[in-house]
């Protein structure tokens, strides 16, 4: 039987999983300013819809974003808004740190 522990790490990390992808980030950040429909996310990823509709039920399933029905639209936003505070956490002095850690683990 997995631990109360073990479960909460498998939930961060299917979190994670859900932030690991270009697109998921940038939709999480076109979410920011507010709710969308899917027909606004997908222009302005300018990717086919059923992409984008894959990628939202990914954050959706990793409970980051939330869907409601609005006629035949299905509108997306943020479930917590706390989710940028943790994007945000990864500032351009954090990954020059990153990146140069990596370089030197290489050299």
């Amino acid at each position: 039987m997995p631990s109360k522990s073990n479960n909460l790490t498998r939930f961060k990390a299917k979190i994670f999983n859900a932030l690991s992808d270009p697109i998921r980030l940038d939709i999480i950040e076109f979410l920011r300013d507010g709710e969308k429909c899917v027909c606004e996310i997908t222009p302005h990823l300018k990717l086919p819809q059923p992409v984008v509709s894959r990628q939202l039920k990914i954050l959706k399933n990793a409970g980051l974003v939330k869907r409601r029905k609005k006629g035949t639209w299905h509108m997306y936003s943020i479930t917590n808004s706390e989710v940028y505070d943790l994007i945000d956490r990864l500032n351009p002095e954090l990954l020059i740190a990153l990146k140069k850690r990596i370089i030197e683990q290489i050299a």
